[in-house]
């Protein structure tokens, strides 16, 4: 990024390369995954219930069909809410990077990676908002009065999802660990040193 435009801002950029110490984008990706994964994973949970009754009876555990789809619900929803806080923070540190040489195991330069990744974040945002809407019809409309609270339809789409989240954050993740970008401060405190001492 320019650096004047950096000074205009007043930021005082840290060891990587932002304003703060640790980058906010990561640790709400991670948090948006957990809480999108945990959705689709209780919601096929919930849809093969009646399969599954005869092992939870004979391990104990007491289960309600309703129960799996509440936590489906619950967490698309959270994971709905968070994806804009890290989309939001994505861009931000997105605009703070620096363009690296070189090129990534995908033969994609740092610049490109970057417009992609910050590109499919859109796109995923834009998505899991369609399947929290989707989610939500089905819940208090479409089958409301069903046991099955989903759609098969809505179940093979949150797989596929999961598939391309599996790419997009390889992406992210080649901007982190092969062109270094925003993660000096994660390398100097495994080495023991403090990141706070860097000019």
């Amino acid at each position: 990024m320019n650096s004047q435009f950096i000074d205009q801002l007043g930021l005082k950029l840290g060891a990587n390369g932002l304003p703060y110490e640790f980058p906010i984008h990561a640790n709400l990706v991670h948090l948006t995954l957990g809480l999108l994964i945990i959705a689709i994973i209780f919601d096929i949970a919930g849809a093969l219930f009646p399969l599954e009754k005869p092992i939870f009876k004979f391990l104990g555990l007491t289960a309600i069909r309703s129960g799996f789809f509440d936590v489906g619900w619950y967490n698309l929803l959270a994971a709905a809410v968070v994806t804009f806080f890290t989309v939001a923070a994505g861009f931000f540190e997105l605009l703070l990077a620096p363009s690296v040489g070189g090129k990534s195991a995908w033969g994609l330069t740092s610049s490109l990676t970057m417009v992609l990744h910050g590109l499919g974040g859109i796109f995923l945002l834009a998505i899991i908002v369609a399947m929290t809407v989707w989610r939500g019809l089905q819940r208090f409309r479409w089958r409301q009065n069903s046991t099955r609270q989903v759609q098969w339809s809505y179940l093979l789409a949150g797989v596929m999802i999961l598939g391309i989240l599996f790419v997009h954050g390889t992406l992210g993740a080649h901007l982190g660990d092969e062109f270094g970008i925003h993660v000096t401060a994660a390398g100097l405190v495994r080495e023991g040193k403090s990141p706070e001492l860097l000019p």
